[in-house]
C-alpha cells in the first residue's frame, strides 16, 4: 500500500522535465552548431562529422553510465550524483558555446566536447528515474508523458529559441542553459533519495541495447533464416540516413542556399517535428488498425515527393513571385512530418514483432544499432553529397534514402509472411 502512495503522476511530470529539457537542448543544439562551425569550416561533410560526435559518444559511454549508475550508493541516492554534476556542467558549457566561437574555432570545440561529455554523464540517470519512481504497471504510460514532454521540448526550441537567436546569439543559448539549471534544482529537491521502485535500468538504454547487439547479436543475422529481418533492419538503416542527415543540416541548406535568416530556419524546421508531435498517436491507432507494414510502405513513397519538391520551391517562385516560398516550404516540411509519423512510429513495434515473445530483447538491440549507427553517419555522408553536388542534393540525396528503404522494406517483407 506504501508503494502506491509514494507514486504520483505530478512527479512523473517533474521527472519528465528533465527529458523536456533534454531535449529542448539537443534540438537546439542539432539545429544551430551547424550553422557556427560554418563560420570555420566550409565543407559541410565535415560540419556533419562533428555534428554525428553526440551519438557517438552516446553509444560509447551511456551504457557504461547507466550501469555505473545502478551500482553507486551514497546519501543521495544512486541518480542523483550524476544529474549534480552533469547538468549544471552542461548547462555552463552550453552557455559558452557562442561565446568561444567569438574567439576561435578550438576553444569552440574545446567547450563542444565539454558539454558533450557533460551532456552524455546525466541522460542515462535522468532516463532511469521514470521507472525507479514508477510501478511496473504504469510504466507505459508514464513513459508516454515523458515521450510527450520531450516533443514539447523540441517544439519550445524551433519555435521559442530560434526567434531569441535574432536578438542575439547569445540570448537561446544563454536561455537554454539557464532552463537546464532550473531543471536541475526542481529534479534535486523532488526526487526521492530512496526512490520505491529503483532497480538495474542500465540494461533497458537504447545505447546499452545497440553494445550488446553490436557484440553478440549481430553475426545471427548472416543466418538464412533471418533474411526477411535483416533487409527490413537495413530499410530503417537507410532511411534513418535520410531523416538525419536532413535533420542536421536543414538549417545549412536554408540559411547558405535560401539565404533565410537564421531563426526563421530554425522555426520553419519546427514545422517537421510539430506534425510528428501531433501525429504520432493517430500514426500508432492507424497502425493498429491496417498494418504497420501498409503504413510504412505509404510513408516510404510519400516522404520523397516532399524532399524532391523542396528544392524545386526557388524554380517555383521565379516564375510565380507572388508566392510566399517560406509558408510552402513550411506547409511541405509539416506534410513530410506527417509522413515520417507513418514510417517511424511503426518501425520499432515491426521489428519487435520479427523474432515473437522470445525475441523481443534482441530484435529490441538490432533496431536501437541500425537507427543509431545512422544517425552517427548520416550528418557527413548527406554533407558530402551537399559539397559535391551543391545544397539540394541534401533532399535528392534523402528522398532517394527513402526510395532504396521502400524497397528492402518490401523484399524483407515478402521473407517475413
Amino acid at each position: 500500500m506504501k508503494l502506491n502512495k509514494a507514486f504520483s503522476y505530478s512527479k512523473i511530470f517533474v521527472i519528465g522535465s528533465g527529458f523536456l529539457t533534454l531535449m529542448l537542448v539537443w534540438t537546439f543544439y542539432n539545429a544551430y552548431m551547424p550553422l557556427i562551425l560554418g563560420g570555420f569550416i566550409e565543407s559541410r561533410a565535415i560540419r556533419g562529422a562533428i555534428m554525428g560526435l553526440d551519438n557517438l559518444l552516446a553509444v560509447l559511454l551511456i551504457p557504461i553510465i547507466g550501469a555505473w549508475s545502478d551500482q553507486v550508493k551514497t546519501r543521495i541516492g544512486k541518480r542523483l550524483p550524476f544529474i549534480i554534476i552533469g547538468m549544471p556542467i552542461a548547462a555552463l558549457f552550453f552557455i559558452l558555446i557562442p561565446y568561444g566561437a567569438a574567439v576561435s574555432f578550438w576553444l569552440l570545440i574545446t567547450i563542444d566536447i565539454i558539454f558533450l561529455l557533460a551532456m552524455t554523464l546525466f541522460r542515462a540517470p535522468v532516463i532511469a528515474l521514470m521507472p525507479d519512481h514508477t510501478p511496473t504497471d504504469k510504466r507505459s504510460s508514464a513513459n508516454g508523458v515523458i515521450n510527450f514532454m520531450g516533443g514539447i521540448g523540441s517544439i519550445i526550441a524551433l519555435f521559442g529559441l530560434s526567434l531569441l537567436y535574432d536578438w542575439d546569439r547569445t540570448y537561446p543559448f544563454l536561455a537554454a542553459g539557464l532552463l537546464l539549471l532550473l531543471t536541475f534544482i526542481l529534479l534535486f529537491t523532488t526526487v526521492d533519495r530512496n526512490p520505491p521502485y529503483g532497480s538495474s535500468t542500465a540494461a533497458d538504454l537504447e545505447e546499452t541495447k545497440v553494445s550488446h547487439s553490436f557484440i553478440t547479436d549481430f553475426r545471427q543475422l548472416t543466418k538464412p533464416e533471418f533474411k526477411g529481418p535483416l533487409l527490413i533492419l537495413l530499410a530503417i538503416f537507410v532511411y534513418f540516413i535520410g531523416y538525419a542527415g536532413v535533420e542536421a543540416l536543414f538549417t545549412v541548406y536554408a540559411v547558405e542556399y535560401l539565404n533565410m535568416k537564421e531563426s526563421a530556419a530554425g522555426v520553419t524546421l519546427g514545422f517537421f517535428s510539430l506534425a510528428f508531435l501531433l501525429f504520432a498517436i493517430p500514426a500508432g491507432i492507424l497502425g493498429n488498425k491496417w498494418g504497420k507494414l501498409p503504413l510504412m510502405r505509404a510513408g516510404l513513397m510519400l516522404q520523397p515527393i516532399f524532399f524532391i519538391s523542396i528544392p524545386l520551391l526557388p524554380l517555383l517562385q521565379s516564375q510565380f513571385p507572388a508566392l510566399n516560398e517560406i509558408l510552402l516550404l513550411q506547409i511541405i516540411l509539416f506534410s513530410g512530418g506527417i509522413t515520417w509519423a507513418l514510417v517511424n512510429v511503426q518501425a520499432y513495434p515491426l521489428v519487435a514483432d520479427l523474432g515473437g515473445k522470445d525475441k523481443i530483447g534482441f530484435f529490441t538491440g538490432l533496431y536501437y544499432l541500425f537507427s543509431m549507427a545512422a544517425a552517427i553517419i548520416a550528418p557527413s555522408i548527406l554533407g558530402l553529397m551537399m559539397d559535391l553536388f551543391t545544397h539540394p542534393a541534401l533532399f535528392y540525396s534523402s528522398a532517394i534514402s527513402f526510395v532504396l528503404a521502400f524497397y528492402l522494406l518490401r523484399k524483407g517483407s515478402r521473407h517475413i509472411s
